[in-house]
């Protein structure tokens, strides 16, 4: 699959995008910032994205709802729970920081079956 990570760590993006081509994926991005990752929303051909919540200040809200408009599943990453979270997005499937090989799998397996 193209993933899209959004994510503002770049060491934590980097993690990610190790991670996400051991599984045998292909990553897009990273979006290390807000603009960049609506652009790559609206434009890139994607399958699955991963959105950290908290990009350098903003949410990454905006880049869910043109994922949500284009049926493109994703999954939140967050170090500071679902309580934040907009309505609407609190029951989306949600990694929490720091994560592993297996949560990340298991979480796009959950997203994935539960989008079809």
């Amino acid at each position: 699959m193209r993933i899209l990570v959004v994510e503002d760590e770049v060491l934590v993006a980097m993690m990610l995008e190790d991670l996400l081509i051991e599984m045998g994926h292909e990553v897009v991005g990273p979006a290390f910032r807000i603009h960049d990752a609506l652009e790559f929303a609206r434009q890139a051909d994607l399958h699955f994205a991963i959105l950290d919540v908290n990009l350098a200040g903003s949410q990454s809200f905006p880049v869910a709802d043109i994922l949500r408009e284009r049926h493109i599943p994703f999954v939140f990453a967050t170090g500071y729970g679902a309580e934040g979270f907009r309505d609407g997005y609190r029951d989306d499937v949600t990694l929490h920081k720091p994560y592993d090989f297996g949560d990340l799998e298991r979480a796009i397996a959950a997203v994935l079956v539960s989008h079809c």
